[in-house]
């Protein structure tokens, strides 16, 4: 038995996983091979594992015959993928639970949020999807799996198992167009919230978990969410508490970030109340969440970037608008960590530790004398209670786009757990 595999064993670096293979088309999104490879891997030998093992083994023969330079019959590549090793797996930071209570799947999963959350209450995800490549890439650096790509498309939703007991979707909020005003499944089509539904309606999750903006609640009037919760309640009949806002920063984390949290239950579990987690009684500040060390003078602002920034503030000012950038205290709570300049910008920070004010990046003027800095992405990620071993394998631009979309995971993770017990 030995010799046999050791015939078929093969180890498969994180290096194929991530690279193009443009030749043979190995990690093409389009088809979702190193998606189905990585889940297979993840779920090989439970029941799940059948979803993705066609297209896992398509894409393991692909690969061994880009590394060996032949032809490979399915039926080794079959054979070879139930001893092949992912020799990066063992460098994971967040493997997945070998002995999990429940199992869940991860919608719109950015860089794993929702994930970091139910796994840290023993659950086992057996399915994600997320279609920017750059965050895809930060999933796989600390999962091991490469998500799915888009999920409006029926390819991406067949590869979705059976019998998962929670489904995670921090939705982007797009503009329904409901002019029957019947406020009813029909009315979100067109928009990723359909896709959402359509999902619990075919799987029947016993529970799902939704995050949003605050303004979904006022959205259109606050047709937009009555639409929701109609369809979530009458249409899919699921019991489905009033949404809350929760706040992160009563949570934990020094972030004032409000978003509004939709959880429900499946009708025949007999779930009749919910209450959202309480806010904890922790003091925190942005000092709890700043760098240790002096940080790179890349990430202070220039003199003439700073002028520009004091006109634009005082410009609004003058019309007696609140807008422009902001310096947060060391004893203070940060604003909304958001994609965008101004995310970055209502987030500058004091730091006078810098001692060479080289510029280190073209820049217009000179390192201001200030003080002056942006947070840099560690010190987001940790605003979104992210641990400081989850790996940062982009660059800053993408790093910072990631987290300002990302959730707060500890505010995610004191409702989670209200959930999972009532499940």
């Amino acid at each position: 038995m030995m010799d046999v595999i050791t015939t078929f064993k093969e180890t498969v670096s994180k290096e194929e996983i991530l690279g193009k293979k443009v030749k043979t088309g190995i990690a093409d999104e389009i088809d979702n091979g190193s998606a189905a490879f990585t889940h297979y891997l993840s779920l090989r030998g439970q029941s799940e594992d059948v979803v993705f093992k066609n297209k896992a083994v398509d894409y393991y023969q692909k690969l061994l015959q880009e590394r060996k330079g032949h032809e490979v019959s399915r039926e080794f590549a079959e054979v070879a993928i139930r001893y092949s090793q992912f020799e990066y797996k063992d460098q994971i930071p967040f493997p997945e639970n070998e002995n999990p209570t429940f199992r869940f799947i991860d919608l719109f999963a950015g860089i794993g949020g929702f994930r970091l959350a139910f796994q840290s209450l023993g659950g086992k995800c057996v399915f994600t999807s997320e279609w920017d490549e750059q965050a895809k890439k930060t999933y796989f650096t600390n999962f091991g799996e490469v998500p799915f790509g888009d999920i409006t498309k029926e390819e991406t939703k067949s590869y979705i198992p059976d019998g998962f007991d929670v489904l995670c979707a921090g939705f982007p909020c797009q503009a329904f167009s409901i002019a029957g005003r019947r406020g009813g499944f029909e009315d979100t089509r067109g928009t990723l919230f359909f896709d959402v539904a359509e999902i619990i309606k075919r799987k029947k999750p016993k529970a799902f978990f939704l995050e949003n903006v605050k303004g979904l609640r006022n959205h259109d009037k606050g047709r937009t969410l009555a639409t929701i919760l109609n369809v979530l309640r009458e249409d899919l009949g699921y019991y489905v508490p009033d949404p809350q806002i929760i706040n992160a920063r009563d949570f934990g984390v020094p972030q004032n970030r409000e978003r509004i949290f939709i959880v429900g239950f499946r009708a025949d579990l007999g779930i009749d109340h919910f209450e959202y987690p309480d806010p904890t009684a922790e003091v925190v500040a942005f000092e709890d969440v700043k760098e240790v060390n002096p940080v790179s003078v890349k990430y202070y602002l220039s003199t003439q970037y700073l002028n520009t920034l004091e006109n634009h503030k005082n410009r609004h000012l003058s019309k007696g608008n609140g807008f422009g950038y902001e310096v947060i205290s060391d004893d203070g709570i940060a604003n909304a960590v958001v994609c965008g300049g101004m995310g970055r910008e209502r987030n500058l920070v004091y730091d006078d530790r810098l001692e060479d004010f080289t510029p280190v990046t073209h820049i217009k003027g000179e390192v201001n004398r200030l003080g002056i800095r942006k947070m840099t992405p560690r010190e987001w990620a940790r605003l979104q209670g992210f641990p400081d071993k989850f790996l940062i394998p982009v660059a800053d631009a993408s790093a910072y786009k990631q987290f300002g979309n990302s959730v707060a995971v500890p505010a995610i993770r004191a409702t989670a757990k209200k959930v999972i017990k009532l499940i």
